[in-house]
């Protein structure tokens, strides 16, 4: 498989902050250059050669002595059918089907890919998490993030498509008011384990650990059958 270059990976890296985890909105502009090539690890003209890229598939605009943007139709982008939380919420066993078949691969493959850093943000974000429901917060950002990062770290393209739908799940059960409290205490015992394994670098261990944590979620949901 030829390897993608160092401006490719960074284009695919600004792709999925702007479209699939949606850190920036339609119409936002994008930090200066100097500062977003830090963030990134890039020099500017790999980041000016990303920067390109996007803007020729319309996911960024560039407007002359004001800046680089993100595209109004980002909007529009891996919508999946779904324009709000309610109709969500009736699609949730649908849902957290894809979440069991789609989510423990997901940890094998990124127990067994992840760079130290991308590592290191997983079990910060688990971290975050943890720290969210011990002190009563809403998680639902963390959660998300927490996620996010194990499918980046799978480096898998078609499984980081995925996100925008995982994403509206997690939001669905992190505000289920019925079963908010025993979420919560899954979520903390089953993402100390997956993190447990994650740090001992068992693949098969994560995978595991991730089965049983959406098991969990969508036995306290009542979402089996």
């Amino acid at each position: 498989m030829e390897k993608k270059n160092l401006s490719q990976q960074t284009a695919d890296r600004l792709y999925n902050m702007i479209v699939v985890e949606r850190r920036l909105a339609p119409g936002e502009k994008l930090p200066n250059e100097v500062d977003l090539a830090r963030e990134l690890g890039v020099s500017r003209t790999t980041l000016r050669e990303a920067l390109h890229a996007l803007a020729s598939r319309n996911i960024l605009e560039v407007r002359r002595g004001r800046g680089t943007f993100v595209s109004p139709q980002v909007e529009h982008i891996n919508d999946f059918g779904f324009s709000d939380l309610d109709q969500v919420k009736g699609q949730l066993r649908d849902l957290f089907e894809l979440r069991r078949i789609f989510e423990p691969s997901a940890a094998r493959l990124a127990c067994l890919r992840a760079s130290e850093e991308e590592m290191a943000e997983i079990l910060a974000c688990g971290e975050q998490v943890d720290r969210c429901i011990r002190e009563n917060q809403d998680r639902t950002q963390a959660d998300r993030e927490f996620h996010a990062a194990i499918v980046r770290a799978t480096h898998n393209e078609f499984m980081m498509r995925l996100l925008p739908m995982i994403n509206q799940a997690v939001e669905a059960a992190v505000i289920s008011g019925e079963h908010k409290d025993q979420l919560a205490e899954d979520t903390r015992r089953d993402h100390a384990l997956i993190m447990d394994f994650f740090q001992k670098r068992d693949a098969s261990g994560s995978e595991h650990a991730m089965a049983i944590h959406m098991h969990h979620s969508i036995d306290v949901m009542g979402l089996e059958g």
